[in-house]
């Protein structure tokens, strides 16, 4: 793309800034930014929007960024005082105000119009995404196929989630080989987010990039690199595309979530309750948020009377609130549980959100494992990629006293999703597998890492102070239990068996002493 304003011409291909004939220095990163506002010109761009851009998140201050605007700003004939093309508003942001011109042909040449874009394609119902193919930044044609390959394993990973629309790979093929821009690639595919990547050899090593940006705004949403080599490429491909797939399906929950929150309340529809109850699901693990949730859920279903994932995700809010302590498991609540679990599965039999979220409340408030296990298995079948699925896989093995294979589970799902909302989860459980197992010592520094982030995390709290009673560390057990009970006052040794679904109530009977030597009352 060339754009032309006053007497420049913007060369986005050649990366060159003309004033008539005469090429203007301008270095990469301020050649960037100036781009990114040019390209943004019908709206007000953001300090964090820039910093998402041009410094990829990283932290940056408003110095570095003032020096790049001002160098922006010198290099066309601009000024801080006189603000002729890059205006800056106080406490909104940044945007570039000069007449601009899309335009082919040579700096010098007569400028040609860009044909009139065709109608912009309507966005799904559901967060959309296209992954473009791979460039091939290497010499060796070789890598041409690897590249092709990555793009089109990870469109299949993709698609496996129910919730997403994900372009056909013939769709976005149409772009292999060519220089695009993402505003115009959302605008002809009718998506809302854009996958880019990368494939360069380096000797018998191979560098993989990516990139996730949202189409409207052509803001960077995740980006990331990936070094590995060349002596088994199959399972390279595996491991990035795993990696990729893991980070981007959360990064466009947490974008579509926002996008939930911002949305006017008189337009609500299923969809959006659905997200915003995602977003009081993750929000502090409190009560009054998990019956935020709830409600939301069940508004999204009346709405929606075949969201398969909304009846699971209420589901689990009653799951998750006999975990912490707040419900009993009253018998209605284990028909409202079997109620929606049932109505997630005739609804979701390939949705793998439904299934897993409903095994994971039949496990817990119904206290059918087997047929929770089975949709598990179902759910990971489905979607092997599913962070989620493979947490609650690992809290089932470790009610059926299974231990090694729960904390291979939870290893899986931490490296899918290692920062997402339900990782305290993913470590506790971790942590009560290597009790299971003895290890105390691991287990105690295992919670640890939840307490850290979660000071009050009542699964955390309980695991590390049995695990210290059992390591004879009982300051350490007794300081846990303290503050166990300032969160929840009611708790005692034989509530256990509410709290910890076990098959077999003696399974607890190791963790329900090691809880009485802490000092939990009986």
């Amino acid at each position: 793309m060339r754009y032309r304003f006053e007497e420049f011409t913007f060369d986005t291909e050649l990366r060159e800034l003309h004033r008539g004939a005469e090429i203007v220095a301008i270095t990469p990163q301020v050649f960037d930014l100036l781009e990114y506002l040019i390209r943004n010109r019908e709206r007000v761009v953001s300090k964090d929007d820039l910093v998402n851009a041009i410094w990829n998140g990283r932290a940056v201050s408003d110095a570095a960024i003032t020096t790049r605007l001002n160098a922006a700003r010198s290099a066309i004939g601009d000024s801080g005082e006189e603000h002729r093309l890059i205006k800056t508003l106080p406490r909104k942001g940044f945007r570039f105000v000069g007449t601009v011109s899309e335009a082919g042909g040579l700096p010098g040449e007569a400028a040609c119009d860009v044909p009139a874009q065709a109608p912009a394609l309507p966005l799904p119902d559901r967060p959309s995404v296209a992954v473009l193919p791979f460039a091939n930044l290497s010499s060796d044609p070789e890598q041409e196929y690897f590249a092709d390959g990555m793009a089109e394993d990870i469109i299949t990973a993709l698609s496996r989630f129910n919730g997403l629309f994900v372009t056909a790979r013939h769709s976005s093929f149409t772009y292999k080989g060519r220089a695009v821009d993402v505003k115009q690639v959302g605008r002809e595919l009718g998506v809302r987010y854009v996958l880019e990547g990368s494939v360069r050899k380096i000797a018998d090593r191979v560098r993989i990039t990516g990139q996730l940006a949202d189409t409207a705004s052509g803001v960077h949403l995740w980006s990331d690199r990936f070094d590995g080599g060349l002596g088994d490429v199959f399972d390279l491909q595996d491991r990035v595309t795993e990696r990729v797939v893991g980070a981007i399906a959360p990064t466009v929950e947490r974008a579509e979530i926002e996008r939930a929150k911002r949305k006017p309340t008189g337009s609500l529809d299923a969809y959006t309750l659905y997200l915003r109850g995602l977003a009081s699901s993750y929000q502090d693990m409190s009560q009054q948020a998990n019956d935020e949730a709830l409600r939301l859920f069940n508004r999204a279903t009346e709405l929606d009377p075949g969201f398969a994932a909304a009846y699971g995700r209420a589901a689990a809010c009653y799951a998750y609130g006999r975990g912490v302590g707040w419900t009993p498991g009253s018998v209605d609540e284990v028909a409202e549980v079997m109620r929606l679990t049932r109505r997630a599965i005739e609804l979701g039999k390939d949705d793998a959100i439904a299934l897993s979220s409903s095994g994971w409340a039949l496990a817990y408030v119904v206290r059918d494992f087997d047929q929770a296990a089975a949709l598990i298995d179902r759910a990971l079948s489905l979607n092997s990629n599913l962070a989620e699925a493979w947490h609650s896989a690992g809290w089932i093995k470790a009610w059926l006293l299974q231990p090694v294979p729960a904390i291979e589970r939870f290893a899986r799902a931490m490296r899918l999703n290692p920062l997402g909302p339900r990782v305290r989860g993913m470590r506790t459980g971790t942590a009560y597998a290597h009790f299971l197992l003895g290890q105390y010592d691991e287990a105690a520094s295992w919670a640890a890492r939840t307490l850290q982030e979660d000071p009050d995390f009542p699964a955390a709290l309980r695991v590390a102070a049995a695990s210290h009673a059992m390591a004879g560390r009982q300051e350490q057990a007794g300081k846990a239990v303290a503050r166990l009970r300032q969160i929840l006052p009611a708790l005692r040794v034989s509530s256990m068996r509410n709290v910890m679904p076990h098959r077999r109530v003696e399974d607890l009977a190791r963790y329900e002493e090691a809880l009485r030597r802490a000092g939990l009352p009986e």
